[in-house]
């Protein structure tokens, strides 16, 4: 008999990409509002994805098994 499928977390399938490699990309948060008090410079910063940590990459994993 097959395995059952599990089931896609679709809020992480949104916030997360996987990379060609394998690595995981996120967005900061932070970027949405308040902003006339952060500097140009933080908000250039927030503005980009980033690689996720390896402390959370396992629960990634388990949210979004297909992609990987």
């Amino acid at each position: 008999m097959a395995k059952c499928k599990i089931k896609t977390n679709r809020s992480a399938a949104k916030r997360f990409k996987v990379t060609g490699s394998g690595k995981v990309m996120h967005f900061r948060a932070g970027k949405s509002h308040l902003l006339r008090k952060k500097s140009r410079k933080r908000k250039r910063r927030l503005k980009k994805a980033v690689v996720l940590s390896s402390a959370c990459l396992d629960a990634v994993k388990r949210l979004i098994p297909y992609k990987f």
